[in-house]
């Protein structure tokens, strides 16, 4: 399973390509206006871009398909990784396959059932993005998005890849990644949480302790 950091923060983004944690980046309106501040939104994608070797998804904000297009083809030109986000819309379908013709990947965000996940592959979709944490919200079983997802892509060979979203804690991506999902796309929190458990740093703090020991030990005559 892949890793993508959801995020539009450089500090973070810095962090986790840096350590090789993250295969690509995510990013949303709402992440991008939080970072950017007075910056142009293109201007800190394009120095996303610069930090990450693999894809870094970046959403439109029209709704209708000529829009979606045009503004597709704009975010394309910022970096060869880009991917571009679309919602899960009739129109935004329109805009999937006139992107996908002209070799332009893209991402379908705002999934929340297998069939949705069907009609965005089938559009050509490079990704498509089920929502889990929103759905578990509203007391639905998200993880089964995933399940079904998988299930039907695996029965057609479609090639478009599964990228869990809305991902709130660890178990959420122990599950994903036993179901099959391609890409957990996570917070840095949630990340930061898979690198740590309470016995790993009880187990590092009894052998230092124990090294300590030895180190004071009264040497032997040569």
């Amino acid at each position: 399973m892949k890793f993508f950091l959801d995020t539009a923060s450089l500090k973070d983004i810095s962090w986790a390509a840096q350590a090789g944690l993250i295969d690509g980046i995510t990013t949303n309106p709402s992440l991008l206006a939080k970072q950017a501040g007075d910056l142009d939104p293109r201007d800190v994608l394009k120095e996303i871009c610069s930090l990450v070797d693999g894809p870094v998804s970046a959403e439109v904000v029209a709704v209708d398909a000529d829009g979606m297009v045009r503004e597709g083809k704009e975010l394309a030109k910022i970096a060869d990784n880009i991917v571009v986000k679309i919602p899960m819309l009739e129109a935004g379908m329109v805009a999937v396959r006139r992107l996908a013709s002209d070799g332009i990947k893209t991402n379908v965000t705002l999934c929340f059932s297998s069939v949705q996940c069907l009609i965005a592959a089938k559009a050509g979709a490079a990704y498509v993005s089920p929502f889990i944490g929103r759905l578990d919200d509203v007391g639905q079983e998200g993880m089964d998005v995933i399940r079904e997802a998988r299930v039907i892509f695996d029965n057609y060979q479609l090639a478009t890849e599964i990228l869990a979203a809305s991902i709130r804690h660890p178990r959420h991506v122990v599950e994903a990644a036993m179901i099959g999902a391609d890409v957990a796309t996570l917070p840095p929190d949630v990340l930061k949480k898979l690198l740590l458990h309470p016995l790993t740093d009880r187990g590092l703090e009894q052998f230092l302790a124990d090294w300590k020991k030895l180190g004071t030990r009264p040497k032997a005559p040569v």
